[in-house]
């Protein structure tokens, strides 16, 4: 019979100190893989708090926002009625939201000169988009109630997202990770510096 020379010893001893350094809180076992991680910790107070979390006008961002500097909000335009801020967790750079300023759910509760702002700001936010940074083309919507999608669905507020070919990559595909370019600050200084000095009227193609 062979003598033992210690090296399956010691090759087990090590793979279990290596599955000692990658197993979790739950004693669950994991295993070294290529994969880097996208943390995202800042999240987990809105994920946490859920649909619901934001319902009265005092605890409402959509109502807070104009109160504050348009650096500090990441607002880009303020309209009579209305405003275009950026999304705080964009899907992809550019990615703004049309608020109408009265704390409204229902598309259907806003007024004709709502409306028409809202529907003003959003075509000059495309301009703006195509002039600084050439998307293939938008997304726009708006996700209406809780069982429609709206993370805030207290406050009624339309999506402008940009869209270049590809940008769904693997990572939203595979990871559900996104990946943002550019920083939220530079994005909304670019946009707001583009933006017609006559609010929505000018820019026509």
């Amino acid at each position: 019979m062979a003598e033992s020379t210690g090296v399956g010893e010691r090759r087990a001893s090590s793979e279990a100190a290596m599955d000692a350094e990658v197993t979790d809180g739950f004693e669950l076992p994991g295993a070294p893989d290529a994969f880097g991680r996208l943390w995202t910790p800042h999240r987990m107070a809105y994920v946490k708090g859920g649909q619901g979390q934001f319902r009265n006008q005092d605890d409402c961002p959509f109502c807070a926002a104009p109160g504050r500097s348009d650096e500090e909000s990441l607002i880009v335009h303020r309209g009579r009625t209305a405003y275009a801020v950026l999304n705080l967790f964009p899907y992809n750079p550019g990615h703004l939201l049309v608020c109408p300023y009265r704390h409204v759910p229902d598309y259907t509760d806003i007024t004709a000169e709502e409306t028409a702002e809202m529907a003003a700001i959003a075509q000059t936010a495309m301009r703006v988009i195509r002039k600084v940074s050439g998307p293939h083309g938008f997304n726009l919507g708006i996700n209406q109630g809780d069982a429609g999608g709206a993370g805030i669905a207290s406050h009624l507020h339309q999506h402008i997202v940009p869209r270049w070919g590809g940008d769904g990559n693997f990572l939203p595909i595979i990871a559900q990770t996104k990946q943002i370019t550019q920083t939220l600050d530079e994005t909304r200084r670019i946009l707001s510096e583009a933006w017609p000095e006559d609010g929505t009227a000018a820019g026509a193609e």
